[in-house]
């Protein structure tokens, strides 16, 4: 038995063919790059022209996703707040990116950091005040999608450019060890310019919301999947049994998690404009369940050796746990477990 080496494999040819595209480009570029590898370098290759989700390849979205995040789980969280603003200019009719823009997604809300949302004359153009928080690569963005909330008490969503007076990225919010390079700082606006995207609530009720919340699982599967390659490969000529029982455990893990996201992948092609929470909150609560598992299987099937002295095991080890964080744990799990009490008769049926 052999622990899958790519991610999310399937036999669609097409799905097959963006993703060898996205890891050979990847490859070639971490050749060139190393550890300097950063999102302009994709953004350059054009490996950000990905599928958009519930466009019929959302499983080819999610592989190339997976496949920054086995690499780096700090350049992945920068990916896909890139790529997340993208397909959220897509579906609300934004103004079109700039050739060679970056982009970060922040639309965390914690009650201590909000932004004011003010009209600058009869269009989409609006002034922006305020500090928003986890803004992950603030520092290296050209460009932003934020929440806000207007005079009106409503939330709403903005695109902003990073190159201007009223914008200041400072060096305050960040204080974890690991995500360390994903630099999320605060940022503080001073009415600020930006362009409002679609109307009040849309960010939340678009079908896109939660395809984009189940693609975050694809990317802590691919934080799984780099930790799990790293134990195979020093567990090649392993004879240990409690060794190998902990790659087993690790397979299980892993397949049970990749399962899932082909499913889901597919419902969610199948019916682009349903409801998709309930899927996305399974296939996040899964990967998250087995990115733990993986953790410590690894961690206690190869010892304290690569956690000292392999750099991008240790990187990965530490990263990962931070990232899984975004989940929001049982209150995740008492939302889906109040939609089961809602479900019909024979919902778990094979």
């Amino acid at each position: 038995m052999r622990i899958a080496s790519a991610p999310l494999q399937d036999k669609d040819p097409a799905s097959a063919g963006n993703t060898a595209s996205t890891s050979g480009g990847l490859a070639a570029l971490h050749e060139a790059h190393g550890r300097s590898l950063a999102l302009a370098h994709l953004v350059a290759a054009g490996l950000d022209d990905l599928p958009l989700p519930g466009s019929g390849q959302t499983l080819a979205r999610w592989r190339a996703l997976a496949a920054v995040a086995a690499l780096d789980l700090s350049l992945i969280k920068l990916f896909e707040g890139h790529t997340d603003a993208l397909a959220i200019l897509a579906e609300l009719g934004g103004p079109p990116a700039p050739a060679g823009s970056r982009w970060g997604t922040w639309c965390a809300e914690p009650p201590d950091a909000r932004l004011a949302f003010r009209p600058e004359g009869n269009g989409q153009e609006i002034r922006i005040d305020g500090t928003k928080a986890w803004c992950s690569g603030a520092a290296s963005v050209t460009h932003a999608v934020v929440s806000g909330w207007n005079e009106a008490g409503e939330p709403c969503l903005a695109a902003v450019a990073m190159a201007q007076e009223g914008v200041n990225v400072t060096d305050q919010g960040w204080q974890a060890v690991g995500m360390a390079a994903s630099h999320s700082v605060d940022v503080r606006f001073a009415d600020a310019r930006g362009v409002q995207l679609g109307a009040p609530g849309d960010y939340t009720r678009r079908p896109g919301f939660w395809h984009g919340g189940a693609g975050i699982a694809a990317c802590w599967y691919g934080g799984a999947l780099g930790i799990a390659n790293t134990a195979r490969e020093l567990s090649r000529s392993a004879k240990d049994p409690h060794r190998l029982a902990h790659l087993g455990a690790i397979d299980v893990a892993m397949g049970s998690a990749a399962a899932v996201l082909r499913e889901a992948a597919t419902i969610i092609d199948a019916q682009p404009g349903a409801n998709a929470q309930a899927l996305a909150l399974r296939a996040r609560l899964v990967v998250e369940a087995a990115a733990d598992q993986v953790m410590r299987h690894a961690g206690r099937a190869l010892g304290a050796g690569p956690l000292c002295r392999n750099e991008r095991f240790a990187r990965a080890m530490a990263d990962l746990p931070v990232y899984l964080r975004q989940s929001h744990a049982e209150r995740d799990l008492a939302a889906l477990g109040q939609g089961v009490t809602e479900a019909p008769p024979g919902a778990w049926l094979l």
